[in-house]
């Protein structure tokens, strides 16, 4: 019998994370023992008072380690870096964002670890980020013997700034539909939760409070759809930077007891059970796990035609898809949806069985397993 491929998850994130974090732990804990040996490794800063992966990393069983930084760019983070190749006998370094990217690249020199990267997507917005760290992090991508695109569009941006084409393979996240079931018992729990009655109407968005998910425009939208549906609520699971400009539309579109704003939430299912719509308004994604997530939890679902979204929900089968920023269509599509039930919930039947055949979590990680049995391969 071969031995597993020895691969390491590498990150570097503040706070909570994102939908990477979904991705990479449940990868851990899903890997096949006896193909992949899978360490997962965050680089975590020491100011960092909110960092709750360690958590989450503990409750999935996997094999986790940190490395602390005083800062972002802290140089002694370089020797528990090698120390940790050279003692798990790493084959893979396995990265996940721009900074990673990097170290992944500098660890294959020094150590002869072969590099791999998923491309998760460039949603940051500062300046920083858009003229300098991502346009490297592109190019540097570029040199890498693989690299994994969690969308078509990802894997045009990369070919775009010089990757060879055969060298991305698009793998789109998955979710695993065992976990993710609805369960009916739940729904009158989870709106007692929230406060709301059965004449309410729930409408449940989740992501980060960033400019690229544009809730402004979900904002926007509630305030013309409460013309019509004066019991409409909604719910926005998520925290950021944008919260103080998003309080203040809210203020400002009177919609202080249509809307609230409920920070991070560890368990999402609960408000997917509540929910009788689930909206994403972003105007960039990669794949997006919360849309993954309300196909999984039987929500109708409406979104922005962003990133890997087409991929994975096609218009009029499992959900409606609009055009990014178009207030317009987005107030008519959730409308279609309250207007239409029964249509609407033959999109979430369709949704679901796309969910167990083509989009679980399982087939996602067969997928990985694949590149990473080839770029072992080609290392031997």
């Amino acid at each position: 019998m071969t031995a597993p491929v020895r691969v390491l998850e590498l990150r570097s994130v503040r706070g909570t994370g994102g939908g990477p974090e979904k991705t990479i732990l449940l990868g851990a804990a899903r890997a096949r023992a006896s193909e992949v040996a899978v360490t997962v490794c965050y680089i975590r800063d020491k100011r960092d008072r909110v960092f709750a992966i360690d958590d989450r990393a503990r409750q999935a069983a996997v094999d986790y380690v940190e490395i602390r930084e005083r800062h972002s760019l802290d140089p002694t983070i370089w020797g528990p870096l090698c120390r940790l190749v050279r003692e798990r006998r790493i084959d893979i370094v396995h990265a996940h964002d721009y900074k990673t990217d990097l170290i992944a690249w500098l660890l294959a020199r020094r150590t002869g670890i072969v590099p791999l990267s998923t491309a998760h997507g460039w949603t940051g917005h500062s300046t920083r980020e858009r003229q300098l760290y991502y346009p490297l992090d592109k190019r540097l991508l570029a040199r890498f013997p693989r690299v994994i695109a969690v969308s078509s569009d990802v894997k045009s941006e990369l070919v775009a700034h010089g990757a060879d084409p055969s060298r991305v393979h698009v793998v789109l996240n998955g979710i695993d539909p065992s976990r993710f079931r609805r369960d009916p018992e739940r729904v009158g729990r989870c709106r007692a939760a929230l406060g709301v009655s059965r004449s309410d109407i729930v409408i449940a968005a989740v992501g980060r409070l960033a400019p690229q998910k544009r809730f402004d425009v979900l904002l926007e939208t509630i305030a013309r759809l409460r013309a019509h549906w004066p019991q409409l609520r909604l719910f926005v699971a998520g925290e950021g930077e944008e919260r103080p400009s998003l309080e203040a539309r809210i203020a400002a579109l009177d919609l202080g007891h249509s809307v609230r704003l409920l920070g991070h939430i560890d368990d999402v299912t609960s408000l997917h059970h509540a929910a009788d719509v689930f909206v994403q308004s972003a105007e960039y994604e990669g794949t997006p796990n919360a849309v993954l997530e309300a196909m999984a939890l039987g929500v109708p679902v409406v979104a922005t035609d962003a990133g890997g979204t087409r991929e994975i929900v096609r218009d009029r089968i499992e959900g409606l898809v609009v055009p990014i920023r178009d207030t317009a269509a987005l107030t008519d599509a959730v409308s279609d949806v309250l207007e239409h039930p029964c249509q609407a919930m033959a999109r979430v039947r369709a949704a679901r069985a796309r969910v167990e055949a083509e989009l679980s979590f399982g087939a996602r990680m067969r997928r990985v397993e694949s590149v990473y049995a080839e770029l072992a391969r080609a290392r031997a």
